[in-house]
């Protein structure tokens, strides 16, 4: 029987400490994997959302919109690439269901000095990459782009963090075609949509957070084809 667990307390305290002071939060969630609510039979298609608090802005959107279709889990995390028990805890929550499509970003808690070494970032990612596919071999994978910094209280993008998300995208995207997994760009989702941030560099209104449901609907649906 599938339960609700929270993830273990593997982050380093350090870790912890610098995403609050940057102001990384959950954003009114909470950490952890979260088993959907909605009913499920033998039938169903599961769908599994993987994402930081961006995924709290619109994970929500994605289930009910899915609601017909598809059992929506999530598994929302403040690790980064480099995160003590980062991968004992994906090879975990991807098995936990046959999911039939996996829908993953990994990236907002990572881009402070010295938590990914130099030259590190691509291959942390490829043993990323490979662990889903290891442990969840029938899912489709859909990576989502990380999504801009801006600066703080002025729509305008963030001069010192941006430019590590814009060369950490063009980074993933070279491992994701090698390992011929789809790429949802959320990042120019919104990029040109600035005036939706909510200035606090990080996340996102209402309506920038409908704008990345829209599109997130499209590749899921396109991979498992309704």
């Amino acid at each position: 029987m599938l339960t609700e667990r929270c993830p273990a307390q593997s982050n380093k305290v350090s870790d912890s400490n610098g995403d609050k002071k940057e102001g990384l939060h959950t954003d009114g969630g909470a950490w952890g994997f979260k088993v959907s609510d909605q009913t499920s039979n033998a039938d169903s298609t599961y769908i599994l959302l993987i994402g930081d608090s961006i995924l709290h802005g619109y994970g929500d959107m994605v289930k009910y919109s899915l609601a017909n279709d598809a059992v929506v889990d999530f598994w929302m995390t403040g690790k980064h690439l480099n995160s003590e028990g980062l991968i004992e805890e994906l090879q975990d929550y991807v098995s936990r269901r046959n999911y039939a499509v996996i829908h993953f970003n990994i990236g907002l808690h990572g881009w402070q000095q010295g938590r990914i070494p130099e030259g590190k970032y691509v291959p942390l990612l490829e043993r990323y990459v490979q662990t889903i596919k290891n442990y969840a071999p029938q899912a489709k994978l859909i990576w989502a782009s990380i999504t801009p910094v801006t600066a703080q209280g002025v729509a305008e993008l963030n001069k010192e963090i941006n430019p590590t998300i814009v060369k950490r995208n063009a980074l993933a995207d070279e491992v994701m075609k090698r390992n011929n997994v789809v790429v949802n760009d959320l990042y120019s989702v919104v990029v040109n949509r600035l005036d939706l941030a909510r200035l606090d560099r990080f996340h996102w209104n209402a309506s920038g957070y409908q704008l990345m449901k829209n599109q997130i609907i499209k590749y899921i649906k396109d991979e498992i084809k309704y």
